[in-house]
């Protein structure tokens, strides 16, 4: 059993099983109604902790518990073999909330067994100030880029030999699942009783949104968290929206050029692309026919001496004879 005075605690119901069995492991101690997260490590200790992270871990076959209102809890673990050599804990850590965890000594039967390596006693880092992040969103965050940021600390050298060229691992997680890890080194040299501002960037996947969690971990030990609430990329929504809009009444359009092409034209007329509208025509108006002109005939006109039949004639019938020009005209008897 592990225990820390007045912190979490963990005890296992038997020290070593075969691999395809199961084992109890209960705690106390442990915040209430907290989600937990159990783990069957390779190459890690209760005094030193899980040295590879969770890469030491079957994660496969882990088991998540919730404590009750006394912050106890109690639950079967399968027994799976890590991924690297023994010595081996049950190791238990909070999933949400402030961390915590704790180990119980356990013995995977028939798993290889390596030596832990040596602890050095030379540098040792420790976190002056809190972290925070620097850095903001640009316009192509807003489209979907992935959102990044620079996490920005500052390191103190506590040990009595100089730290060179530290490696850190940066881990972001999203809700209740567990950090993904990134190996950065810091290029530098830190005397004893020296410190240092590290900048570290962190960057997560495409579109990401929502609350994540920065966390750093030092030589198997987390540092610091910090909390991160990333903006949904709402462009990507309005691209969305508008795609809908544009792409029906494109296919619209085109659907209504195709109809308008191929149907027959209407009878009598012309077709028409838009609307048709119906021409009000006003009746011609005519000028009326003029009478037919009645020749009255005098009595003492002949029809062939009849000024209106004459064509040309508008005065009284003379001789035209040339011999006689002078010779004056006889109307009627007297």
């Amino acid at each position: 059993m592990a225990a820390a005075a007045g912190g979490p605690s963990v005890k296992v119901s038997e020290s070593q099983a075969g691999t395809g069995g199961s084992i109890t492991v209960s705690g106390t101690g442990w915040r209430s109604h907290t989600l937990l997260m159990m783990l069957i490590c390779g190459q890690a200790s209760p005094s030193r902790g899980v040295i590879g992270g969770t890469n030491s871990c079957a994660n496969a076959d882990g088991r998540a518990v919730t404590t009750d209102a006394d912050g106890h809890f109690s639950k079967r673990l399968p027994v799976a073999e890590p991924p690297v050599p023994c010595p081996c804990v049950v190791h238990v850590a909070t999933v949400t909330g402030a961390d915590a965890d704790a180990d119980a000594v356990f013995q995977v039967a028939g798993h290889p067994v390596k030596a832990l390596p040596a602890e050095s006693t030379g540098g040792r880092l420790s976190l002056l100030t809190d972290t925070r992040l620097d850095g903001s969103s640009g316009l192509l965050t807003w489209f979907g880029a992935p959102p990044s940021r620079t996490l920005v600390l500052t390191i103190g050298n506590a040990g009595s030999s100089t730290l060179k060229d530290p490696v850190f691992q940066v881990g972001t997680s999203h809700g209740v699942f567990a950090p993904q890890w990134d190996e950065q080194q810091w290029r530098g040299t830190l005397a004893p009783g020296k410190k240092a501002r590290v900048e570290l960037p962190v960057e997560l996947s495409a579109g990401a949104h929502g609350d994540y969690t920065v966390s750093l971990k030092y030589d198997g030990k987390v540092l610091a968290e910090q909390p991160w609430g990333v903006g949904r990329p709402w462009g990507v929504t309005l691209f969305w929206i508008l795609l809908c809009v544009v792409v029906p009444a494109a296919v619209f359009r085109i659907g209504m050029a195709v109809v308008d092409r191929v149907r027959p034209p209407r009878a009598g007329g012309v077709r028409h692309r838009g609307v048709h509208r119906p021409t009000l025509r006003l009746p011609r108006l005519r000028a009326p026919e003029p009478a037919p002109a009645t020749t009255a005939t005098l009595p003492w006109f002949t029809p062939d001496t009849d000024p209106g039949t004459a064509t040309g004639r508008l005065s009284a019938p003379h001789d035209d004879s040339p011999a006689s020009p002078t010779t004056p005209t006889t109307k009627g008897p007297t």
